[in-house]
């Protein structure tokens, strides 16, 4: 198959992506759609960004050339930021694929994935800033539904999605504000605060210790006459091999305390969009100031899950 086939397959496919699809970079995670396929170019445009970008054919002949002479194929985690979208709009010829463990693109063989990996459903390409609010509006009608106050009474069906949607709002809230806290630090100098509507900030240090390799501590401990007995002790490392691979009890050498708890398993994307356009749908029809204040919360995921309904 000599490149030309491969060129056209992949303006054909990239104009066949739905309009509830998106391409993401392998690295970065960032989503684009393919607005036009031109003889020379693919023309693509990055969806937080709002930015246009040409992907020209040569490049791609480039690359198809490395993956012509190289059985290994590239890594996924050594791309340049520049190559991601080339990559993951070549992945949708079913000439190339990812190996199982998810870290080199190279051609298709029987360990590479039948699909692309990079090509997704919109509805999961969102931003933190999206995730979050999606969930909170998902975790404030249930909250306002169930008998939250008296958690006996409620259903178990209910319980686990109050406890789904409770940890997705907690994990994406966390993410969303340690990336705040980063972009916080540029407008906050040492001994600063710096107030908001709902609170105040300030920076704040903290110290982590790494301990340094054992010929460093040993030289240090030498040099001050402390013996190396006072810091050697037990390594818990090589007391698991023993136990592994003899008779050694665990808790002959362990205190082991059990501990019982809950862990989210699975997370059921599809429900969480039809609720919310069940939402809106209730909304439409209600004319009071919480109401109006929901629908503009809602209203800015309505075009997003619009194309997703619709496509069944």
């Amino acid at each position: 198959m000599e490149f030309d086939t491969v060129w056209r397959e992949l303006r054909d496919r990239g104009e066949t992506l739905g309009p509830d699809e998106v391409l993401v970079t392998p690295g970065s995670e960032r989503p684009f759609d393919c607005v036009t396929a031109e003889t020379d170019r693919i023309v693509v445009e990055f969806v937080r960004e709002g930015a246009e970008r040409s992907l020209w054919r040569d490049q791609f002949q480039v690359l198809f050339d490395r993956l012509e002479t190289d059985a290994d194929g590239v890594s996924l985690t050594d791309l340049p930021a520049g190559v991601e979208p080339y990559v993951a709009v070549m992945s949708l010829s079913s000439r190339y694929g990812v190996d199982d463990a998810g870290g080199r693109f190279h051609r298709a063989g029987t360990s590479a994935s039948a699909e692309s990996p990079f090509r997704r459903p919109a509805w999961t390409a969102r931003t933190s800033a999206e995730r979050v609010r999606d969930d909170a509006v998902l975790l404030a009608d249930a909250l306002e539904r169930e008998h939250v106050d008296d958690p006996r009474s409620v259903e178990p069906a209910s319980l686990v999605d109050l406890y789904v949607l409770l940890s997705d709002v907690q994990h994406g809230a966390d993410r969303l504000r340690r990336e705040l806290g980063d972009l916080l630090l540029n407008y906050i100098g040492p001994d600063a605060r710096l107030h908001g509507r709902f609170g105040s900030v300030h920076r704040t240090t903290r110290e982590r210790r790494r301990l340094r390799d054992e010929e460093a501590v040993f030289d240090a401990l030498d040099e001050r006459g402390i013996p190396h007995s006072w810091v050697t002790g037990i390594d818990t490392e090589k007391l698991d091999v023993v136990i592994a691979v003899t008779d050694l009890e665990e808790r002959a050498v362990y205190d082991v305390d059990e501990q019982v708890y809950v862990q989210k398993t699975a997370v059921e994307e599809g429900e969480k969009q039809s609720r919310l356009q069940g939402l809106m749908d209730r909304l439409a029809g209600v004319e009071t100031e919480e109401a109006a204040e929901l629908r503009a919360d809602i209203r800015a995921i309505e075009d997003r899950i619009d194309a997703v309904v619709t496509a069944g």
